[in-house]
């Protein structure tokens, strides 16, 4: 047991530092996931940015012969965190610059190369320096960006954006929490439901990541905390109001009539003092009044809670009720007194002010699909499906985008027809490679009605004008060729696709259909969109069984390596699923 422990600690003390890089959408947690590798690892973490970055003397330092010379990131690094092992995190390493200071991706090669950064040579020390033990993580959103042999030397570990029922875990147990706390609402104050909650997403938050959906949670709590300080600003005045208005009635009360106060004495003497009952009584008074002052002032800034005012509210009827004015009585001396049983009118109902009740309980603010407009405004996002039953000519793909994917109509109508009239005319902001792709499904689409149909002349004689809304957004890739060819011969042949259908994948001019990306955001864009079938290129088979269950659940997925196979399933009768 000694020797493997003795064996684990050489190989950990012998163990390099490793470039790994986090590629993925923003918003998805690459800069979090580095710091919790941190955490986890017990290592010291320093973070930097090289965004825009086009100086190499940021990275290699200065010479010191200039003024204001100053070490490089990695010396200041090192520095700071005071160890020799520290978790450093690059963060976006795709925005490199590039001025007339050099190139500060080449720069990087010695500090993110293995076997060079054991003698990392900063200008200002003039020393070298061992990062071999520096565990490096850089984060990227595109990797293509990034420089072939700068990329050679780290470890790609691609995030995928969330799903929808990822993104409720996510709002629930920790933004919708955090939010709260930072605007100091209590849970039961507020509630968001989950059609509230699964609206936003929907609606407003459908990009990869989770960074605009933290803006619109924190959006509704900071109305909810205006609504709440408003009510509870609406009830303390409300208490004012009341307690002042009880004690008024209370004076009112004790200055209509004086009281005759009769003294049988031994003598049989006869006093009438009204005015100095009224005086005693006038002197207790204002002392209730004056506590019902003091207590009203006492409030800091009209900022009490709710308990607090509760409380006050009832200490204050009490203490009326203690300083209910007693019977007065005036001695022979002069003197009052309140020893003997008077008549009952002159005891002075405090009962008003009990009844004055005050409703100081704070609503609970419910936050639902009905009034989410309210607190969030008009959706951004409507429904992505346009036809229940797609038309002739129209068929829906699936498309990758940066805010997760999307569904993608691509839509072919008949320009005019006669005889050698045969061409294509694209629009719909289309890039260069989807252009391509047009062409050879229109190819494609030609061959194959020439084998179904044979005696049908409609591409040799018809133009086509195939369009993909939506006309404003560009559009670019090679994963849309199998839905043209599907558009243009449901046109040619007159034939609705199956009801419910999306594709994707590549063609080439054989027919034969090539893997593409992006397979879990498309998924989630055809459930989105509620597509009960989708086709998939064999080759992306993997890929889609490395999915999580909950994501590929109610879905009919085919995996076709020809257009052939497309072609039955789209518009055949007996199509049955491959996997």
């Amino acid at each position: 047991m000694a020797e493997s422990s003795s064996l684990h600690h050489q190989l950990a003390e012998l163990f390099p530092g490793k470039i790994i890089c986090l590629s993925g959408p923003p918003g998805v947690g690459k800069t979090s996931i580095g710091r919790s590798m941190a955490r986890a690892l017990n290592r010291r973490f320093y973070r930097f940015s090289v965004g825009g970055l086009a100086d190499v003397a940021e990275i290699k330092g200065h010479r010191r012969t200039y003024v204001g010379a100053m070490p490089g990131k990695m010396v200041q690094c090192l520095k700071n965190v005071g160890t020799a092992n520290p978790l450093v995190l690059i963060d976006e390493i795709d925005k490199l610059g590039k001025g007339h200071a050099g190139d500060p991706a080449s720069a990087l090669l010695e500090l993110l190369d293995p076997e060079q950064n054991a003698n990392f040579l900063d200008h200002f020390l003039d020393v070298p320096i061992d990062l071999s033990k520096v565990l490096f993580v850089c984060t990227a959103n595109v990797v293509e960006m990034i420089p072939n042999p700068l990329l050679d030397r780290m470890e790609v570990i691609a995030l995928a954006g969330y799903i929808t029922d990822e993104k409720m875990h996510i709002a629930r147990d920790y933004l919708e929490k955090t939010t709260r706390e930072a605007c100091g609402i209590k849970s039961e104050q507020v509630e968001v439901t989950d059609a509230a909650l699964l609206a936003l997403i929907e609606n407003y938050c459908r990009e990869a990541g989770v960074r605009n959906l933290q803006k619109q949670i924190e959006k509704i709590y900071r109305k909810i905390a205006l609504q709440l300080v408003r009510q509870g600003v609406t009830n303390e005045q409300s208490l004012k109001v009341s307690l002042q208005q009880g004690a008024k009635q209370l004076r009112e009360k004790s200055t209509e009539e004086p009281t005759q106060i009769a003294d049988d004495g031994p003598g049989g003497k006869k006093l009438e003092d009204g005015n100095s009952h009224e005086r005693a009584t006038t002197t207790t008074l204002t002392e209730s009044e004056q506590a019902i002052e003091v207590s009203l002032h006492e409030q800091p800034n009209g900022t009490a809670t709710e308990e607090s005012e509760a409380t006050s509210h009832e200490h204050l009827v009490e203490q009326l009720e203690a300083d209910k004015v007693q019977p007065t009585l005036l001695s022979s001396d002069g003197i009052a007194t309140t020893d003997q049983p008077v008549d009952s009118k002159v005891n002075i109902k405090t009962s008003d002010v009990k009844d004055v009740k005050v409703d100081n309980v704070i609503e609970k603010v419910i936050v639902d699909v009905s009034n989410l407009a309210d607190f969030v405004g008009k959706p951004v996002f409507h429904a992505e499906r346009i036809y229940d039953q797609t038309p002739v000519g129209v068929v829906m793909g699936l498309a990758w985008t940066a805010m997760g994917g999307s569904t993608l109509y691509v839509e072919t109508a008949l320009v005019e027809q006669g005889e050698g009239k045969g061409a294509l005319l694209l629009t719909g902001q289309l890039g260069d490679v989807m252009k391509e792709s047009a062409q050879i499904a229109h190819t494609v689409a030609r061959a194959i009605l020439l084998q179904k149909e044979p005696d049908n002349p409609f591409f040799a004689d018809s133009k086509l004008h195939l369009h993909v809304p939506a006309g404003a957004t560009p559009k670019d890739g090679p994963s849309a060729g199998c839905t043209m060819i599907t558009s243009m011969l449901s046109l040619a042949m007159k034939k609705h696709v199956k009801k419910e259908l999306a594709m994707t994948g590549e063609v080439t001019l054989t027919g034969r259909i090539l893997p593409i990306g992006g397979v879990k955001e498309k998924i989630i864009a055809a459930r989105r969109s509620e597509v009960k079938t989708i086709i998939f290129p064999s080759a992306n088979r993997r890929d889609f069984d490395e999915l999580a269950g909950n994501v590929k659940e109610g879905l009919e997925v085919h995996f076709v390596d020809d257009y052939n196979q497309i072609f039955e399933l789209a518009f055949g009768s007996n199509s049955k699923p491959q996997i």
